[in-house]
């Protein structure tokens, strides 16, 4: 052939992808490929693993209606290599193009495979991956040689950037640049909910889910009741609905959590944006536009902007700035393996038994849970880093490397040395107590710190607190809780300790607490 060959990857289902933005259907050719080691490199969610293919098979039509031909190459294809080099070599050979474009992948491991194919293939182009706010060279300027980042200083200058969320004068919207404090409201009994939109599977999801079904049935999580976007058109849907009835409420309940309720006031947008299906600039101006406009609170607006303008751009900037050496972190010496519970969600903590089970359920948990819980837990019980990232990245919808890995072994494990974060994020279970309502129906006693009874994310956090005393002791955002912790009498230490290495004692023996 005389024109490109494109390679358009699962997660880059945007047609105004770099590699797409100047193609020629009269002359150039897409290639997309399921293959098997994207689905099995971790044991992905079933859900996760039929929103993705679905969004692409979706999204090969629609080029196809652009005029574009495009060879698509299914899991079960007799020939399929499995690999997506494999298949872009099997396209290479069979098509001879004049050059092969391909914008970045979004993952290190990916990247590396395509670097190392781009040294036989010379025609091999990889491209810069614009949809994001700021670059990777952007980034790396900023973070310059400081030895610890934050996400703080980098939102600051990102919301001057873009000019988002600010007054006249330069200044933030309000006079604050960061509204967490009025972001933690705890949600009040009966509180109605939005319903989410519905988006009903067609012949194309549900040839896929038989796939998925077929292929992947020793994976964790459940295909049924799948209800996700899978065009761009049912994302711009799900998420106007969000920003209608969810959105005025999103910044007084974002980090509450209730049984049952696995959304609340959240988007659930992320793993559409994820993929392409929705633009983050265009969300973002979609928000400040709608604070202007009255229709919803600033620190709804503020709120939201940081998480896709900050701790998004952040998280990947950080990736992309240390991978690969940045996995490998372990700056805590955990070694003890995730207890099997988080995969069935069989515990009698009600507060883990919801998050995993929505999880198995819906692939889907917000932020809190999975940070000040399931992450929270796996912090305490010094569980090894690479374990829980990898069951991160397993079993939600919109984990990718990029974002999973720096919010994961960094953010709820603190396992790069405080690199991205300046202090663990940790709690007892009154955090939980006071940001939910699923202490009322435990098994365990959340005012209880030692004994049978008492919530084991008690006596794990003073545990936590006194095995890491040379790391923390002195760090100044954790003065008032070493004091706390002086405060008590050598007697009430010695039994948290001594409950707490029985706690342990039991997850290695295989036990779910």
């Amino acid at each position: 052939m005389t024109g490109n060959l494109i390679l358009v990857l699962g997660d880059q289902l945007s047609h105004d992808l770099t590699s797409l933005r100047d193609a020629d259907p009269g002359t150039d050719r897409i290639l997309m490929a399921e293959v098997m080691e994207e689905g099995t490199y971790v044991a992905h969610h079933p859900k996760k693993i039929l929103f993705i293919l679905s969004a692409m098979r979706h999204f090969a039509g629609e080029l196809r209606e652009r005029g574009f031909t495009v060879d698509y190459i299914r899991l079960d294809d007799s020939d399929n290599t499995g690999t997506l080099t494999g298949e872009l070599g099997r396209a290479r050979e069979r098509l001879k193009p004049d050059c092969i474009l391909l914008c970045e992948p979004g993952e290190w491991r990916l990247l590396a495979a395509f670097r190392g194919a781009r040294e036989t293939w010379p025609e091999l182009q990889l491209l810069e991956d614009d949809r994001f706010f700021c670059s990777h060279e952007a980034f790396r300027n900023w973070a310059g040689d400081r030895k610890q980042l934050r996400m703080e200083f980098f939102y600051r200058e990102m919301r001057k950037h873009t000019r988002l969320l600010l007054d006249p004068d330069g200044g933030p919207e309000g006079g604050s640049w960061n509204l967490d404090a009025e972001n933690r409201k705890a949600l009040p009994d009966n509180t109605e909910v939005p319903a989410q939109p519905e988006f009903a599977e067609d012949g194309i999801t549900q040839e896929v889910s038989r796939l998925v079904a077929e292929h992947f049935q020793n994976h964790y999580g459940t295909l049924a009741g799948f209800d996700y976007p899978v065009t761009a058109e049912q994302a711009e849907r799900l998420w106007s609905t969000f920003l209608d009835q969810g959105m005025p409420h999103f910044g007084d309940y974002q980090d509450a959590m209730a049984d049952h309720q696995p959304y609340l006031f959240h988007a659930r947008i992320a793993a559409a944006m994820n993929i392409g299906l929705l633009d983050p600039r265009r969300v973002c101006l979609d928000v400040q536009a709608a604070y202007r406009a009255g229709d919803i609170p600033l620190n709804a607006a503020e709120g939201f902007i940081r998480q896709i303008l900050g701790w998004r751009e952040y998280v990947r900037g950080i990736y992309w700035l240390l991978m690969p050496d940045y996995a490998d972190n372990n700056s805590l010496g955990n070694r003890r393996d995730l207890p099997a519970f988080y995969w069935t969600g069989k515990t009698r903590m009600r507060c883990m038994q919801q998050a995993i089970g929505q999880t198995l359920e819906h692939a889907y948990a917000h932020h809190i849970q999975r940070l000040m819980v399931t992450g929270n837990f796996a912090l305490l019980a010094g569980i090894e880093p690479k374990q829980i990232c990898d069951w991160y990245l397993a079993v939600y919808m919109d984990a990718f490397d990029w974002v999973e890995l720096p919010n994961t072994l960094g953010m709820v494990m603190h396992a790069d040395g405080g690199y991205l974060g300046s202090k663990p994020y940790c709690s007892s279970g009154q955090y939980i107590k006071r940001m939910s309502n699923h202490c009322q129906s435990c098994s365990y006693k959340v005012t209880e710190k030692t004994g049978e009874k008492a919530c084991p994310f008690n006596s794990l956090y003073w545990h936590f607190l006194m095995r890491h005393r040379e790391q923390f002791g002195t760090n100044h955002r954790m003065k008032m809780i070493y004091g706390n912790l002086d405060r008590m009498t050598d007697k009430s230490q010695k039994a948290l300790w001594d409950w707490g290495e029985t706690l342990l004692q039991r997850l290695d023996n295989g036990e779910a607490l």
